[in-house]
């Protein structure tokens, strides 16, 4: 289970991070390919598991959708809920391996970067097929365990880093197997944290275009069975 208290002392360090140029792109990149596996649209009911102080989710409020937040760490939804003041965004404190919703509720449920920090990611997922709608989408985002920024973060880990000696890199493969459905995955970010933004956009574009999986980000896309 996720530490209930790993991130309550991160979301001004989360939010700052995704403001800093190299940042700035990574949100972008991220961004665009959970959104082109997602597709947000206007009416629809999503969840966002592990929404920290909702980084990603004001990109989905932006599509029409109407979001249910759902993250471990109260400190994390307090900062959401007041970037977000007035928006379509519904939050509450709870765990992605026991959601607190019924069978069938939402259209699309999505996960980014946070089944990493959980050991039961199997069950994590299962947990949102459940809350699934019949034909709905499901999206899980994570850490790919592959490529130089994994490595970078193992060190770090083992180091004392409070987020990364606790975080559960998974393959491409392993990623695949959480589910028994079939199921689409891609990876991102495709540059070093220490490339300039210039370099950054190149390296991304070719990664794209190689279709590589050794980005830093991997995505994986389910649609879950009809009755």
């Amino acid at each position: 289970m996720k530490d209930v208290k790993l991130f309550d002392q991160w979301p001004n360090k989360y939010d700052a991070w995704f403001k800093t140029p190299i940042g700035r792109l990574i949100l972008k990149y991220e961004s665009e390919l959970v959104f082109k596996m997602l597709s947000p649209s206007p009416g629809e009911r999503i969840l966002d598991a592990g929404c920290g102080s909702g980084i990603f989710s004001k990109g989905m409020i932006s599509a029409g959708a109407e979001i249910f937040g759902l993250d471990l760490s109260l400190p994390m939804l307090t900062k959401s809920a007041e970037k977000h003041a007035g928006m379509s965004l519904f939050l509450s404190q709870g765990s992605m391996e026991s959601l607190p919703f019924s069978n069938n509720v939402f259209n699309k449920t999505v996960s980014i970067t946070a089944v990493e920090f959980i050991e039961d990611a199997k069950r994590a997922v299962a947990e949102l097929f459940r809350v699934t709608r019949p034909g709905g989408i499901i999206v899980v985002a994570t850490l790919n365990s592959s490529g130089p920024w994994a490595e970078r973060r193992k060190e770090s880990g083992k180091k004392g880093h409070p987020i990364f000696k606790k975080v559960y890199f998974r393959s491409r493969e392993e990623i695949a197997a959480l589910s028994e459905v079939e199921g689409v995955i891609e990876s991102g970010i495709h540059f070093k944290k220490e490339d300039s933004p210039e370099n950054a956009e190149r390296a991304e574009k070719v990664g794209r275009e190689k279709s590589l999986e050794t980005g830093a980000f991997l995505a994986a896309r389910w649609q879950k069975p009809l009755l």
